[in-house]
């Protein structure tokens, strides 16, 4: 069954594809193994996430997508979080970029998907690259790290810096967008934690990349992109910098509630070799269980109640206030952290089984510890600049 099939006979929910996503967790927990073995996501995962019409859920209509509301997009990642990580953050990163190139000229979204619009985009924004502007556009090269799922893509999103010039005296930092055929994929992701999303590394040697491939921070900060759909569409009025960071930490909050689950399995029934202690009697291990719960609804909650706001906004013909953007910054950043905290709680209260590489609970762990260690997810970054704009000082920030 295709996606196209599928959108013909049965009505695209929320609910519905969230129901698939459930559905597709079993599998998701069987399949993390060889995830990581293989260090990539199986391409019978990918397969079942096409036909589920995940990757669909923020692209444009005019290219097949589903055209729904970011609050989707992140039900359905943290629901696959709870199966695997790995897959949930791949997901994350590679569907976003479907909303991403709404905001590109026309004609680079034709160049991705004129002749199939299940193509995917991977990316690394790190500014890396060496930007020489010639006629039409610019000649490119570079090497940048953490492309993750770039296995399954057949072009990528990579940062540059185009320099000053007398019209634009500021330094423009961009996106360029680039075909497979311009890049090379170096196998270099050997790490502790994501172990399945194979952000490997991207390598670019003189390639020609047409102005229209393009896209600058600042349009995505001012909302002067040039796609058509964003001048239009409210979906694609967001600010790039409020989307865009969430995609990279919403899988964490999903992958909590999945150690949550994982610990219920094992601590419900565990018994103390030492003592013949319940597990499920601690009162620590009840408080963990409780603190963590917590934490999942409160972050959810959270982060529909900002998304809500943003697509209000975009509905009006409103730009977001900045303050509130710079809070909603901090407050993604600040979820693996928070995250990992009550986690951690978990593992302990495990005993000593869960040192053992065969805990359930062990996966989730390092997941979101190497989660956190995205550039993205720093929360003492933002959290300083929300602080010190509530002290009075100017925003060091337009990534928002």
């Amino acid at each position: 069954m295709t996606v196209q099939e599928t959108s013909i006979d049965q009505e695209i929910t929320r609910e519905l594809l969230v129901k698939r996503a459930r559905d597709m967790v079993p599998f998701l927990a069987e399949q993390a193994a060889n995830a990581e073995a293989a260090r990539k996501i199986p391409e019978q995962t990918i397969a079942k996430m096409h036909e589920a019409g995940f990757f669909r859920v923020l692209q444009p209509k005019r290219w097949g997508g589903f055209e729904m509301d970011p609050q989707v997009f992140f039900d359905v990642q943290m629901t696959l979080a709870e199966g695997c990580m790995s897959t949930a953050w791949i997901y994350g990163v590679i569907a976003v970029h479907n909303w991403q190139i709404a905001l590109f000229d026309l004609q680079a979204q034709e160049d991705v998907w004129k002749d199939d619009s299940s193509i995917l985009i991977a990316s690394s924004y790190m500014p890396v690259g060496k930007v020489t502007p010639v006629e039409g556009g610019f000649k490119f090269s570079g090497r940048w790290a953490f492309s993750s799922g770039c296995d399954h893509c057949e072009w990528v999103f990579l940062g540059g810096v185009v320099p000053p010039t007398a019209d634009n005296p500021a330094p423009d930092f961009r996106t360029f967008l680039v075909p497979k055929a311009d890049f090379e994929i170096k196998d270099t992701w050997h790490t502790f934690g994501l172990k399945g999303t194979g952000s490997n590394d991207i390598v670019v040697e003189d390639a020609f990349v047409p102005e229209y491939r393009t896209h600058s921070s600042m349009d995505g900060f001012r909302g002067t992109n040039p796609g058509i759909d964003s001048k239009t569409v409210p979906l694609y009025k967001i600010p790039f910098g409020q989307l865009f960071p969430r995609a990279v930490s919403g899988s964490t909050i999903g992958a909590t509630q999945g150690a949550i689950n994982a610990y219920l399995q094992v601590a419900s029934k565990r018994v103390g070799t030492n003592d013949g202690s319940k597990t499920a009697e601690d009162s620590n291990a009840q408080m963990a269980v409780a603190r963590a719960q917590v934490l999942v609804d409160q972050l959810k909650m959270k982060l529909y109640s900002n998304f809500d706001q943003l697509m209000t906004d975009a509905r009006n013909g409103q730009s977001t206030d900045m303050s509130q953007r710079i809070q909603y910054r901090y407050e993604s950043a600040a979820v693996p952290e928070s995250c990992l905290a009550e986690v951690l709680e978990l593992q302990k209260m495990c005993g000593g089984r869960a040192i053992f590489t065969n805990s359930p609970l062990q996966r989730f762990v390092l997941d979101i510890l190497a989660g956190r260690a995205h550039v993205a997810n720093n929360p003492f970054k933002f959290g300083q600049n929300f602080g010190g704009v509530q002290l009075g000082l100017e925003s060091n920030d337009i990534f928002l």
